[in-house]
């Protein structure tokens, strides 16, 4: 079952696992909403369709922390929030090479939907991330990453775009690693929609390689 953080009448906030879609898709696999609607349905005893909003997304190989929204106005002021950008999202994740200590990154890019491959291209919309090394060890950097905009696959790219792609991206990275990617989102912030308290949550980094090796 996902791991449930935080929940009140208003927002789910989850651990999404590694490998779940957060939506449905061509896989029928099964994703997170589906698996989220079912529990609410069950644990309230909810009949008919139970309303759960997504309101921003993970690659289907990335997991760590993510929020939905339990009523369309919450759904309404989250969306508003990541148009915004006072909605805060952390990641961190592990990239080929020694990279500067920190910088941002500014890309356009453009997503090609038949092939779900997004590249840089100045006929693309504005991509922007700030990032921070914070360790350094067998040609591999510790990365932390502010994303200030959420565009399709953005990090990956933006860091494989520079010659530091990603430990273990199958798509991204020319030579990619076994195992599953180094990149988790860690840490959201934004404030509650309907109290306007400000609510910070943060989740261990998993213990498995290349994370752990910086120990």
């Amino acid at each position: 079952m996902i791991k449930i953080i935080y929940e009140d009448n208003h927002l789910l906030i989850i651990e999404k696992p590694i490998n779940i879609p957060v939506q449905a898709d061509y896989s029928q696999d099964k994703d997170c909403l589906t698996l989220l609607k079912e529990y609410i349905k069950e644990k309230y005893h909810k009949p008919g369709n139970v309303y759960l909003g997504l309101v921003h997304r993970l690659d289907r190989p990335v997991g760590g922390i993510m929020v939905f929204a339990r009523t369309s106005k919450a759904a309404a002021r989250l969306s508003k929030q990541i148009k915004d950008k006072t909605f805060k999202k952390t990641y961190i994740a592990v990239v080929n090479g020694k990279i500067d200590l920190e910088g941002t990154m500014k890309d356009k890019l453009i997503k090609d939907e038949k092939t779900n491959i997004t590249k840089v291209s100045s006929n693309g919309k504005e991509a922007i991330l700030n990032y921070k090394r914070l360790a350094y060890k067998n040609n591999f950097s510790l990365v932390k990453i502010d994303l200030i905009t959420g565009r399709s696959h953005q990090i990956r790219v933006q860091f494989a775009s520079r010659n530091h792609p990603l430990y273990g991206d199958q798509k991204y990275n020319l030579k990619p690693e076994k195992g599953p990617i180094a990149l988790f989102a860690k840490k959201i912030e934004f404030m509650h929609p309907t109290t306007n308290e400000l609510l910070t949550f943060e989740i261990q980094t998993p213990n498995r390689y290349p994370f752990n090796i910086f120990k």
